[in-house]
């Protein structure tokens, strides 16, 4: 029932008022009605029956309900009962009739149905009236509108009922702490990340963030300090402890909460478990830097060593030698007997040489067959050739393989700091040099830099002049090695790969000359050759009404660096017409994060045009998740190093799962290069991998075999993979 009743005093009386003097008698009737009259709302008087039969309503009735005041007064169009929802009218009558029993006033908030079918929400409020004989007759009160406050309320209640949601609900740990480092409140999730039953245990049990929390405990006094430095803190990542003792990485989010006099009154932020992507990290970055068959460190990390052991002997009036350890034979192990047995032997090759080093000298795995030494803390050179006799005594002792003995012999050169260089490249160059002059005098032996050495440096400038001309007399030949969807079996990409047809020395792979063209600078008008042609040559396809494909260029860190790439970039796509998605450029992982904060200034330029950027020979480099998140990167190709092994080495096959993970946590895709068999094939489909690159589908071929590729007319690069799929 609609208790809403309504009592109207009889209307005021209208009409013009008389001019009258300022001290003329109050018209109190007159005052009345106009309050009445507009009024937000509307007030009444109705009878005490069992319709709430209104006698008066005022005239902010009609904006009310919609009803004019005389469609109401007796019921002449309808009741006030009536217009009541339904759903409402038996709580209002009880609400009424108890305050009229009580002899009270009473106030309800209840829904009626307006003459437009909205309904609305009114708050009502009243009293009983009694006739001169005592008899409950009448309630007189005033019904407004709520609606709005309703529904504020209601979004109110809903927004509180959706934090509590997903503060309970929430993946991420959420907290407040004091200034002193005690938690004022935390969520379940926090609770499970440290190992406790219930955030209320999580309060009671950590009175000391810093002590009890944080492994360091210093790293409480940092939080805070940025805290007071900035307001806030962003991915703050520190060592914890769980409940159990055990130790995990998290990283915090957080904000100061102030009061209005602006001092601190506590912090609130997440908290996030990043121990699996810390675990992930410190994996690649080993393998960044460490060799995956030897464990030992590899090329780039040589380099720093080698960096390292110049400054100590500078700062100390020592030498530092580096040697170049190079098997003699291995490749006729290798071949003879297979890769496994040739990876022993380099396991072998390994441990000997370190047994000939101190602790701080370094022993690296240059690549294939060949190692580097670097002696530190050298006072002459009797002291390096003393170490270097040894190497070799060490290193021609036989090797027992499945009872069978093999004679092991080394080719070694010396060069040394400060005499024949000041840097890891020209030691190394003249190393390399030195141990290829012990090759050429009857292997197992050593050969120390010197001047005369030059022969092989003359023949790399005479390859150097003869590319300074390469470019102009159209030298340089283009191939093509497709990229296949996993899903669909299908070419959807290639990578554009340069060959120099030189006259003297035939067909000449990229990575004998691509050297030295970026010591000469050559690397800036070939680049953008190559881009160029690679732009026109995907036009061509696309006119001539092949499948569209992306192909990708790989960027030198020369050219990269170079002010006018972007607008080379431009250039080539614009003079071919060519839109920017199907180009797609490269940049080596270790190249990338060398110097990430301005690389990643000039990557953005590059994606502003359009252009897909790819991040090759992942996992060899120096990877850092805290950068590699925030470059605007659509593709990691995985290093074919890791690929070859996949089915058969289980760190190999642990680190390409790792990074398929984490290429899509963070939206990207992942190509598996070097893809050769059947087995790595089907590894790569069974954990996600997205794209596929290798000899198992295509070797690199010129534009034309490209061109049949992908007209169907060739066996498709994508068969093997659509037969595996089906």
């Amino acid at each position: 029932m609609t208790l809403n009743p309504a009592i109207k005093l009889a209307p005021a009386q209208t009409g013009e008022a008389d001019k009258t003097e300022v001290d003329a008698p109050l018209d109190v009737t007159r005052l009345l009605t106009t309050i009445t009259d507009n009024l937000v709302g509307m007030l009444y008087r109705c009878r005490v029956d069992a319709i709430w039969t209104m006698e008066y309503v005022s005239e902010g009735c009609h904006k009310l309900t919609g009803y004019r005041p005389a469609e109401l007064v007796f019921n002449t169009r309808v009741s006030y009962d009536q217009i009541t929802l339904p759903e409402d009218r038996d709580d209002v009558s009880r609400t009424i009739h108890a305050a009229l029993e009580s002899n009270t006033s009473f106030e309800v908030e209840y829904r009626i149905r307006r003459a437009d079918g909205r309904a609305c929400w009114v708050l009502e409020r009243g009293v009983g009236i009694r006739s001169e004989d005592g008899r409950l007759a009448w309630i007189e009160g005033y019904i407004q509108d709520i609606s709005e406050r309703m529904a504020a309320n209601e979004m109110l209640r809903e927004a509180v009922r959706r934090y509590s949601s997903i503060f309970e609900h929430a993946t991420e740990g959420i907290f407040q702490t004091t200034l002193e480092g005690r938690y004022l409140n935390a969520n379940p999730a926090l609770a499970r990340i440290y190992g406790h039953v219930s955030a209320d245990a999580l309060i009671d049990h950590l009175q000391d963030i810093s002590r009890q929390l944080y492994v360091q405990p210093e790293r409480r006094t940092a939080f805070v300090r940025l805290m007071q430095e900035h307001g806030v803190v962003r991915n703050f990542e520190s060592e914890v402890y769980r409940v159990d003792g055990s130790v995990i990485w998290i990283s915090e989010n957080a904000r100061a909460v102030r009061n209005a006099d602006g001092s601190v009154q506590f912090f609130e932020g997440t908290v996030i478990d990043i121990t699996e992507r810390r675990q992930h990290e410190a994996a690649l970055e080993y393998q960044a830097n460490h060799d995956s068959l030897t464990g030992l460190p590899n090329r780039s990390l040589l380099r720093d060593r080698i960096e390292q052991a110049i400054a100590k002997a500078q700062r100390d009036a020592m030498r530092v030698a580096v040697v170049f350890v190079d098997l003699d034979h291995f490749k006729l192990i290798n071949d003879s007997l297979g890769h496994h047995v040739g990876d022993r032997l380099l396991l072998e090759v390994a441990d000997r040489l370190m047994t000939c080093v101190r602790s701080h000298d370094t022993v690296a795995r240059q690549g294939g067959d060949e190692f580097v030494l670097v002696l530190t803390e050298q006072h002459d050179a009797d002291e390096t050739l003393a170490i270097v006799k040894r190497l070799l005594d060490v290193v021609s002792q036989p090797w027992l393989h499945n009872g069978q003995e093999y004679g092991l012999g080394c080719s070694i050169g010396i060069s040394c700091y400060p005499r024949d260089g000041d840097g890891p490249d020209a030691l190394l160059r003249c190393a390399d040099v030195a141990m290829y002059k012990a090759k050429t005098s009857g292997r197992n032996t050593y050969h120390a830099y010197t001047p005369e050495l030059n022969q092989a440096i003359n023949e790399r400038l005479e390859l150097q002049n003869n590319l300074r001309h390469a470019l102009e007399r159209e030298e340089f030949r283009f191939y093509y090695q497709p990229r296949v969807d996993v899903a669909s079996g299908r070419i959807i990409g290639a990578e554009a790969l340069i060959r120099w047809d030189c006259p003297v020395k035939g067909l000449i792979p990229p990575d004998h000359f691509i050297s030295i063209a970026e010591e000469t600078g050559l690397i800036i008008p070939i680049g953008q050759w190559i881009l160029q042609e690679a732009c026109r040559q995907n036009r061509a396809w696309q006119r001539a009404g092949l499948p569209s494909i992306s192909v990708s260029v790989n960027l030198s860190p020369i050219q990269f660096r170079h002010a006018g790439l972007v607008q080379s970039v431009a250039d080539a796509l614009q003079q071919a017409q060519l839109d920017p998605a199907w180009l797609e450029l490269e940049l080596t992982e270790s190249f990338v994060m060398h110097d990430a904060e301005r690389i990643n200034v000039a990557m953005q330029s590059l994606k502003a045009l359009g252009v897909d950027i790819a991040v090759d020979d992942f996992g060899t480099g120096y990877s850092s998740l805290s950068y590699l998140k925030r470059f605007p990167v659509d593709r990691l190709k995985v290093d074919k190093s890791f690929v070859r092994d996949i089915d058969s080495d289980p760190d190999d096959a642990a680190i390409v799962r790792a990074i398929i993970t984490l290429g899509h946590a963070l939206g990207l895709k992942v190509v598996a290069e070097g893809v050769e068999t059947h087995a790595h094939l089907a590894f790569l489909q069974q954990h996600g991998c997205d794209e596929l690159q290798g000899y198992l589908f295509s070797r690199p071929v010129p534009a034309a075999e490209m061109e049949a590729l992908l007209r169907g007319t060739a066996a498709s690069a994508g068969q093997c993979i659509a037969q595996r799929i089906e």
